[in-house]
């Protein structure tokens, strides 16, 4: 056991060539270890940092280490997308609810590095704004703790006790605070259509983006919600003061809000500290999608990026070119499908910002499916809502040609009938 805490670069100890390291996602990423990760990487070769959706831009990101210091993402941001462009990172196609178990496979002896509240007085540390895969290694890897001061002490299934611990070190910085999208009118649109089809008592999952804001935004006067979802935003506490979600409604942590990962604002974490109403789990539970289809009324919404004629959602990629991975769209759509009253929503501007169509006769070559045509159940754009679940072929492409843009149609028809759709 490691009762006092220790200088970050009392990391390297437990380091060695061709070590595998697994990072939390976001805010879980320990600064002040990975600092001096770097900082130590000529001491080693072939150290591969494990980490999904990384927001601090590294040198050993854009392969200012050689092979030294590698990245492995498993979902790509903002910081990393340019060093996959750049072959300076690797991505690993996933399942969100599969991360776990794919780290499991493909690591040896893996070091968990974390951020995480400082220990209570019982011992036990949590893992904040994070349970995500790293969870899931509790009792079952190595950890070294950084114990961020400013970190909220979050419940559910992300407590570790200090006597589990390999090390532990102490910071004090505030959290990353991504800016919240800019909710248009095409966004309130989109989300009129899908409020008026979420029932009072489901519970529902609601993705990253502008028009998922908007929507939790028009389920204000909704009640009696539940909440299980991959993300906990600031949204989702909106919701939750002013009553809207109380979870009583569900079959799993009645009463409970469950997320695997918070991220948003100042207020979001602060409003997290020590709230028993919230309870952070496992992505390989809160993202099964056996356990996501026993609750009733399940809702699902996600935002993607291209839709074909046949519903098939390109959500990772722009115009064949890596943006981010899968995430946990498709182990939503899943759960949802198979939810007694459940229901998957995709939702997407009809068109780009340069007046291109986002409902194609077909994605793009290179575009990768992140949901597949037979689970696609709606597709909502600001012109409508698209059934598809159990339609055929000439159904779904008539469907979807009726809510792209009308400066879009005729041309989506035409390509419909040469490609005998309809």
């Amino acid at each position: 056991m490691v009762a006092a805490p220790q200088a970050p670069d009392s990391i390297v100890e437990h380091l060695r060539s061709d070590a595998d390291v697994v990072v939390p996602l976001a805010n879980g990423e320990p600064v002040t270890l990975l600092d001096a990760i770097e900082a130590n990487a000529d001491r080693w070769s072939g150290v591969r940092v494990h980490q999904m959706h990384a927001l601090h831009d590294r040198r050993y990101l854009h392969g200012d280490f050689g092979d030294s210091l590698k990245h492995v993402s498993y979902f790509l941001s903002g910081v990393t997308r340019p060093c996959f462009a750049a072959g300076t990172v690797d991505l690993v196609p996933n399942n969100f609810s599969e991360m776990h178990a794919i780290l499991k496979e493909r690591t040896v002896d893996p070091l968990v590095i974390a951020a995480a509240s400082p220990p209570d007085r019982h011992g036990y540390f949590s893992l904040g704004v994070n349970a995500d895969y790293v969870a899931s290694f509790i009792g079952r890897a190595r950890f070294f703790l950084e114990a961020n001061r400013q970190m909220p002490r979050t419940f559910g299934r992300n407590q570790i006790h200090i006597t589990q611990v390999v090390g532990w070190t102490q910071a004090d910085y505030p959290l990353v605070e991504p800016a919240a999208p800019l909710v248009t009118d095409v966004d309130r649109r989109i989300a009129e259509y899908v409020a008026e089809r979420v029932p009072n008592g489901a519970t529902v999952q609601v993705g990253i983006g502008s028009t998922p804001n908007a929507i939790l935004s028009r389920l204000r006067d909704h009640q009696h919600l539940g909440i299980h979802t991959e993300l906990i935003s600031d949204g989702v506490m909106d919701l939750v003061e002013r009553g809207v979600v109380t979870g009583v409604a569900k079959q799993l942590n009645r009463t409970k809000t469950v997320g695997t990962f918070a991220l948003g604002s100042r207020r979001l974490y602060e409003f997290l500290d020590e709230n028993a109403a919230f309870e952070l789990w496992p992505v390989k539970y809160v993202n099964d999608p056996r356990i996501i289809a026993q609750e009733s009324n399940f809702v699902s919404i996600n935002s993607t990026i291209a839709v074909d004629l046949l519903g098939q959602c390109a959500s990772e990629t722009v115009a064949g070119t890596y943006y981010s991975s899968s995430g946990g769209q498709a182990d939503f759509a899943r759960g949802a499908m198979y939810s007694a009253g459940g229901q998957g929503f995709v939702v997407l501007h009809s068109t780009t910002n340069r007046g291109t169509s986002k409902i194609v006769p077909q994605l793009a070559p290179g575009d990768v499916v992140t949901t597949l045509k037979n689970t696609v159940d709606k597709i909502v754009t600001e012109w409508g809502i698209a059934e598809l679940r159990g339609r055929s072929i000439r159904e779904r492409a008539k469907a979807l040609i009726a809510v792209a843009h009308p400066d879009h149609r005729d041309h989506l028809c035409n390509e419909a009938k040469r490609l005998a759709y309809i």
